[in-house]
């Protein structure tokens, strides 16, 4: 597992740029805002925390058809079927490998983007708390639309849209965690605590939605 963790975090890396485009997507995304919302410093503080979030969301959005096309271009995805470890955890480890080759990255990106949209600190401090916690579930999610779309010749739009609805949970509560914990009177752990349970959700139900949907493309 950690040798396979290894390779898919170099292939991560390397195909399509990995953290660099993702990253670089991130800044575009964030870096567009204030031009179309002109130079009003205090609403750019103000929504800066859900515009962090939706350019977060977008950019791990990038890459994720690939989580299994390497597998599938070189024949050895089905030896992956084949194998006696159980597929649910090649799967789970895979996405950690994904995770900290793409989302990772993004976390720790997002705070120099706060300042660009005029966050104060408690409002970045909550942004990239949510982020490492809200991040993993959108990975998790993903692999379902990847394994789903392996075996398309141009799966990645498809990936996409079949995502970003059951994505929209956690950028809700990630978002309103943020502003809990910058605006109030809500309080912040609430919202918080049920965005680690979607990760949590998602960790043990997307890993064997995909392992269905593997099975199911390869026959």
């Amino acid at each position: 597992m950690i040798a396979l963790f290894l390779r898919d975090l170099k292939l991560s890396v390397r195909s399509g740029g990995g953290a660099l485009i993702g990253v670089l997507f991130f800044l575009t995304v964030v870096a567009v805002i204030p031009f179309g919302v002109g130079p009003d410093l205090k609403l750019l503080a103000r929504i800066g925390p859900a515009i962090v979030w939706i350019g977060a969301l977008l950019s791990a959005l990038l890459g994720l058809d690939r989580l299994f096309q390497a597998e599938r271009d070189d024949g050895s995805l089905d030896l992956l079927l084949m194998q006696e470890t159980p597929l649910v955890l090649t799967v789970l480890v895979k996405c950690a490998a994904h995770w900290t080759a793409t989302g990772l990255p993004l976390v720790i990106a997002s705070p120099l983007l706060g300042l660009f949209m005029n966050m104060n600190e408690t409002a970045i401090g909550a942004t990239m708390l949510t982020l490492l916690v809200g991040t993993p579930a959108i990975t998790l999610i993903g692999a379902v639309g990847a394994a789903v779309a392996v075996a398309l010749p141009r799966g990645g739009l498809l990936v996409s849209i079949l995502i970003l609805p059951l994505a929209i949970p956690v950028l809700i509560f990630g978002v309103s965690a943020t502003y809990a914990a910058v605006e109030g009177p809500a309080p912040f752990l609430p919202p918080f605590l049920i965005l680690i349970a979607l990760t949590l959700f998602f960790a043990v139900l997307g890993p064997v939605a995909a392992v269905l949907a593997l099975r199911n493309t390869t026959d």
